[in-house]
C-alpha cells in the first residue's frame, strides 16, 4: 500500500499558524530596506552637517571681522550708551549675513552689543574660544539651549591689547532641512530606492513560495525530518552522488553494507575507501542496469538510475542489498547441479558398460567379460588412487574424482598435478575449498570445451595456507578484465549470457573472508588462464 503524505496535517490545531516563509522574507527585506535607506539619510545629514560647520564657520569669521574693522565700532566702543549706538551695526550684519545673533564682546565676556536685546548685561556664550587672548577662532557653542556655529573677531588697540570682541553665529539647522539642502535629487533618489527595494523584495517573496511549492518553514523541517527517517530506517543501502562525483546522501544501510565509517558525505567517490568495482560503478555504472558485485566480505546487488530535477540531470542514486546468503545459495545450488550431472554421467557411463558385459556374455565370452571388468576395475582405481594418495581431505578427493569423470564426459582431460599435497581440513574449512575448486573446475571446463586439446590441469599444495591453481587450454582472460572477472555477471565466455559469472565471485569472497585472495594470469605452455587462490587455514 503506497503511503501518502498530506502536507495540512503537518500543522497541528494546539500550535498558532505563524507568518509565512514568503512573508518573514518580505518583512526582513523591508526591514533592510529601511536600514538602507535611514543610513543614507544618516550619512546625508552628517555631510550637511560637516559642510554647513565649515562654510558658515568661514562665513561667521568674516562677517566677525568685518563688524571689527568698522571706524564707528571701534570709536564708539566707550560710550556709556554703546548699546544703543552699535545697536544698528550688529542688526546691519545679521541683516546682510543671515546669522542668527551678533554680538560684542567686553574684554570681561559680557555682553555689550546684541542683536537680541535680552542678552546685552548677560555672560557670552564663549566656549572654547581664545579670542579674548586676540585670536579669531570658530566652533560650535551652546546659545539659550540651542546648537551653533560661531565666529569670534577681537577688536585690539594699536598695542595689541584686546577692546573687545565681535561674535556672529548662526543656528545649526535642523535635520529635516539638512535632508532637504542635500537637494531634492537625493531625496527622489532615496524614494526611487525604496520603491525598488519594495517591489524587490515582493518579487523574492513570490519567487521564494514559488521555488518552496508553497511550503512554510515547519512544513519543510517536518519533511526533511520525515526524509531522514525513511532514507536511514530503510533495510537496502542507498548511495546518492552528483553530476561532480560528490557523495551527497549515504544512509545508515548503504554505510554497512560498504564497510564505511566516519562522515563521508561531502567527499568525492575517488577519496573514499570504497571497493574498486563499487566506486567504478557509482561513477560509470550503466543506468538501468542491475548488477551484482563482489566487494571483500559481501556479495552486493546494485541497482543504478539517474537523478533529475525539472529536466535537468542532478547525478546519481544507486540502491543495494546484501546478497550473500543468496549467492551462497546459488553456489549450492550449482554444486548438486554438478553432483547430479556427475551422476548422470556416471550413470550413462555404467549404462554403456553394463551393455558391453551384457553382449560378451550372450556371445559366450566370458575370458572377455573377465578382462573387461578387469580393465574397468583398474582404470577406476588408478584414478581414485591419483587423487588419494596425494588428497587425504575425503570431500576434497571425492569432489575432484567426480569432477574428472565429469569433465571426461565433455571431452575435457582433468589432471591433478603430481606435486600436489592436501592434509585432511576441518569440515568448515572443507566446504570453503570445495566451493572454490569446484566453481574453478567448473569454469576451466566451459572454456575448454571444444577445444583441440582440452585440458585442465590442478595443483594444490598444503604449506603456507592452502594453494589452489587451476590452468586451462580456453582463450585466457584479456589483461583489462582481470580485476573485473571476478565481479558477479562478468565473464571472459563467449556467447555466455550477462547472468553468469557468480563462481568467480564466489571464489573471491570466500578467499577474501579467509584473508586470502584470488587472481588470474596466463597459463604456461597452454595460452589459456591460470587462476590462483590462497585461502589461508587460520
Amino acid at each position: 500500500m503506497r503511503t501518502k503524505w498530506n502536507l495540512s496535517s503537518l500543522w497541528s490545531p494546539r500550535h498558532p499558524r505563524v507568518r509565512s516563509l514568503a512573508g518573514q522574507v518580505l518583512l526582513l527585506q523591508l526591514v533592510v530596506v529601511g536600514v538602507v535607506l535611514l543610513a543614507v539619510a544618516a550619512v546625508s545629514v552628517h555631510q550637511s552637517t560637516v559642510e554647513f560647520r565649515e562654510l558658515q564657520g568661514q562665513r561667521m569669521i568674516a562677517v566677525a571681522e568685518n563688524v571689527a574693522s568698522t571706524p564707528v565700532v571701534r570709536d564708539r566702543l566707550s560710550d556709556p550708551s554703546v548699546e544703543r549706538v552699535l545697536a544698528p551695526e550688529v542688526d546691519r550684519a545679521v541683516n546682510l549675513s543671515g546669522a542668527t545673533l551678533a554680538e560684542i564682546v567686553t574684554p570681561e565676556g559680557v555682553t555689550a552689543v546684541s542683536s537680541d536685546p535680552t542678552r546685552i548685561g548677560l555672560p557670552a556664550e564663549l566656549g572654547g574660544s581664545d579670542v579674548l587672548t586676540g585670536r579669531a577662532w570658530s566652533g560650535d557653542v551652546v546659545v539659550d539651549d540651542r546648537r551653533a556655529i560661531v565666529g569670534h573677531v577681537p577688536i585690539l588697540t594699536a598695542t595689541g591689547d584686546v577692546l573687545a570682541a565681535v561674535s556672529v553665529s548662526d543656528d545649526y539647522p535642523s535635520t529635516w532641512a539638512l535632508l532637504s539642502s542635500a537637494g531634492a535629487r537625493l531625496l527622489l533618489y532615496l524614494g526611487i530606492g525604496a520603491g525598488l527595494g519594495l517591489l524587490g523584495s515582493w518579487l523574492l517573496s513570490r519567487r521564494i513560495k514559488t521555488h518552496t511549492r508553497g511550503l512554510e518553514i515547519a512544513e519543510i523541517a517536518s519533511l526533511a525530518d520525515h526524509r531522514e527517517a525513511l532514507l536511514h530506517s530503510i533495510r537496502e543501502g542507498v548511495v546518492a552522488v552528483n553530476t561532480d562525483g560528490i557523495i551527497t546522501l549515504l544512509n545508515d544501510s548503504a554505510q554497512e553494507l560498504l564497510d564505511l565509517s566516519g562522515d563521508v558525505v561531502g567527499r568525492h567517490v575517488d577519496d573514499v575507501p570504497l571497493d574498486p568495482g563499487v566506486r567504478r560503478y557509482l561513477l560509470t555504472g550503466e543506468d538501468g542496469r542491475d548488477v551484482v558485485l563482489s566487494t571483500s566480505s559481501r556479495m552486493l546487488a546494485l541497482s543504478r538510475r539517474a537523478a533529475t530535477s525539472q529536466g535537468h540531470k542532478i547525478g546519481t542514486v544507486t540502491t543495494m542489498r546484501d546478497s550473500t546468503e543468496l549467492a551462497s545459495m546459488q553456489s549450492q545450488l550449482s554444486s548438486h547441479k554438478s553432483v547430479t550431472d556427475t551422476l548422470r554421467a556416471q550413470t550413462h557411463e555404467f549404462a554403456n558398460q553394463l551393455h558391453t558385459i551384457s553382449g560378451l556374455t550372450q556371445l559366450g565370452d566370458y575370458d572377455a567379460v573377465t578382462e573387461f571388468v578387469g580393465t574397468l576395475t583398474r582404470r577406476r582405481a588408478e584414478i581414485s588412487d591419483a587423487v588419494t594418495q596425494r588428497i587425504s581431505d575425503p570431500a576434497v578427493a571425492a569432489l575432484l574424482i567426480a569432477k574428472t569423470s565429469l569433465a571426461a564426459e565433455t571431452g575435457v582431460s582433468l589432471t591433478l598435478e603430481p606435486d600436489s599435497r592436501l592434509h585432511a581440513l576441518d569440515p568448515e574449512l572443507a566446504t570453503d575449498v570445495i566451493t572454490v575448486v569446484g566453481n574453478l573446475i567448473d569454469n576451466a571446463v566451459d572454456v575448454s570445451e571444444g577445444g583441440p586439446h582440452a585440458t585442465i590441469s590442478i595443483r594444490i599444495t598444503d604449506g603456507d595456507g592452502i594453494l589452489i591453481e587451476v590452468a586451462d587450454s580456453g582463450p585466457g582472460v584479456p589483461e583489462s578484465m582481470r580485476e573485473e572477472i571476478f565481479s558477479r555477471g562478468v565473464t571472459s565466455k563467449t556467447g555466455v549470457p550477462g547472468g553468469r559469472g557468480i563462481g568467480l565471485a564466489l571464489v573471491r569472497l570466500v578467499s577474501a573472508q579467509h584473508g586470502g585472495f584470488a587472481s588470474v594470469s596466463d597459463a604456461p605452455g597452454t595460452g589459456g588462464a591460470l587462476f590462483t587462490v590462497h585461502v589461508p587455514r587460520s
